[in-house]
């Protein structure tokens, strides 16, 4: 029993762990199919809550807008990403870790910082500077992903390829590329998670002209809480876990290949 307990400790002390972390998303989601308000005693069963939800106008605008930004924003940062990534490559120093600040500052800086930017240039807040914003929030995933990936790449593989007579473009089209694939997926859809969960970005770069779904369950919360927000919050949670789960495979799939060679 002595050696039994210390073994316990650890695997009780993950258990408490998580469902103090998940519990509140676990209850989240039940009283979205609460036929009650919210907070409320439990009532039923119904999916009155999703028929209102899918029956506003404003939320598929705002969802409308929140996917446009992502998909754009994560487009721009893999494509910009990937042109300095490859361009810098030949350069002595590493210049990529201008990059890392994106993760270490906190958002509030790099918003703010946004705002007077535009502000400083006169730039009317809207679409194109909230996917200004997310482009930027971006570059500090892409870049470390894509460059991390780069750096295994035999450069003989990239030599012979330009040895036997291929162009330089040639070479990244059919060399670079399909081996950066598995990275460029991996980023585009990590960028997409990060932008479509965003607040404090999207709140000070969006202005009164454009309304993503963060900023729309924010002012549902100003306004008091209902229990649409628990239904919209679950297919936000279900959408983020699918992008998750396949960044997951995608990673899984691509470690599994690179230990076959």
């Amino acid at each position: 029993m002595k050696l039994r307990l210390p073994k316990l400790i650890l695997p009780s002390y993950v258990a408490l762990f998580c469902i103090f972390l998940y519990l509140p998303i676990i209850i989240l989601m039940i009283y979205s199919f609460n036929q009650g308000g919210f907070p409320a005693q439990w009532q039923g069963l119904s999916l009155c809550w999703y028929y209102d939800l899918f029956e506003s106008v404003e939320i598929w605008r705002a969802f409308k807008n929140s996917i446009t930004v992502a998909a754009s924003a994560s487009l721009l940062s893999v494509i910009f990403g990937l042109m300095f990534v490859y361009g810098s490559r030949g350069l002595k120093n590493d210049i990529s870790y201008f990059f890392y600040s994106n993760i270490l500052v906190p958002d509030i800086v790099i918003a703010v910082g946004m705002l007077s930017l535009f502000s400083y240039f006169l730039i009317p807040l809207g679409l194109i500077t909230l996917i200004i914003g997310h482009t930027l929030l971006g570059l500090g995933f892409t870049i470390p992903i894509l460059k991390s990936r780069l750096d295994e790449l035999d450069n003989r593989l990239v030599e012979a390829s330009l040895d036997l007579g291929a162009s330089a473009l040639y070479t990244f089209r059919h060399v670079v590329l399909p081996f950066l694939y598995p990275a460029i997926l991996v980023s585009t859809l990590l960028v997409m998670i990060v932008s479509f969960d965003d607040f404090v970005i999207s709140f000070f770069c969006a202005g009164s002209s454009a309304q993503t779904l963060s900023l729309y369950v924010f002012t549902m919360i100003r306004s008091g809480i209902s229990p649409t927000v628990n239904a919209l919050s679950t297919i936000m949670l279900l959408i983020s876990s699918f992008f998750i789960l396949v960044i997951s495979l995608l990673q899984a799939r691509l470690v599994a290949r690179d230990a076959k060679k």
